[in-house]
């Protein structure tokens, strides 16, 4: 069994690749958009931001072009590959002066990202990120997120890498789809965090030795929540491809349907059984 079938997203990419209109805000480090698994892509910067890599070898481009390559990268590569006819917009919230290190954001340059994503026309946004400065900008972030929910965007953000029982501000705004990380047989992984607010309304997903795009040479592996949040906001892109017509509303509502919440066990996106939730409620 692969990443794909764990989370049943095989048969959805045998019906589409994604369709452009479906706009994907990447809010993580810059990409390498010149990889030629991703070159020629639906890749564009967010306005006013610079979203290829300077250092190619930073944590953050390589962290960036990582999950991009789960999203966007092209079909048949070593990536997941999910929704590489979707539109991606790199904005660029990590810094590549930090070498080796796990790449960070604040809360008000996160909340500015989301805002700017938002802005741009992303109809989806993808929160691979941890934060810094956790006492300042709080009430900043929580007000993007409700600009999230106001312009019916979906927000979907790794649930964190702690291994505790709890949430954060994004986990727990009522609007954010959190993701916890599993391993190939579905089982959660021990650096997952989990609690309340991820298994009331989150998803579980691939998120150990998942292999996608290095910024040099051959795939790499990576593993962590960060990784398992693009296999829910690329399944959500080709559900979204698949039915244009619906609205972040009814999006969420067919997961939660396919998905019955159960507390701190997070349930395991099945992605095939919420195209067949969306099928019967648009007859």
């Amino acid at each position: 069994m692969n990443h794909l079938d764990v989370v049943n997203l095989t048969k959805l990419l045998a019906l589409t690749e994604g369709k452009s209109e479906i706009k994907v805000g990447l809010i993580d480090g810059p990409v390498v958009t010149s990889h030629p698994e991703l070159e020629g892509g639906n890749i564009f910067e967010v306005p006013g931001k610079q979203g290829t890599c300077s250092s190619a070898g930073s944590a953050a481009c390589i962290h960036g072009t990582f999950v991009a390559g789960i999203l966007s990268g092209k079909r048949g590569s070593k990536s997941p590959s999910i929704c590489p006819g979707c539109t991606l917009l790199v904005c660029p919230i990590f810094t590549e002066a930090t070498q080796g290190q796990v790449p960070s954001a604040s809360p008000k340059e996160l909340a500015e990202a989301i805002s700017e994503c938002i802005d741009a026309g992303a109809r989806l946004i993808n929160l691979s990120v941890a934060l810094t400065q956790l006492s300042k900008g709080q009430r900043e972030l929580e007000e993007a997120l409700d600009y999230a929910a106001n312009q019916g965007v979906i927000a979907v953000a790794a649930a964190g890498n702690q291994g505790t029982v709890g949430s954060s501000v994004i986990t727990h705004h009522p609007w954010v789809i959190p993701v916890a990380a599993c391993d190939l047989q579905g089982r959660p992984i021990d650096q997952s965090n989990l609690g309340n607010s991820i298994g009331r309304k989150g998803l579980r997903a691939p998120g150990d030795e998942v292999t996608s795009l290095s910024t040099k040479g051959a795939p790499s592996k990576m593993g962590g929540t960060s990784v398992a949040a693009p296999f829910v906001t690329g399944a959500i892109a080709l559900l979204w491809s698949q039915f244009p017509e619906a609205n972040a509303a009814e999006l969420k509502s067919a997961i939660m349907q396919a998905h019955p919440p159960r507390r701190t066990i997070v349930p395991l996106l099945d992605a095939w059984r919420v195209y067949q939730f969306m099928g019967k409620s648009r007859l």
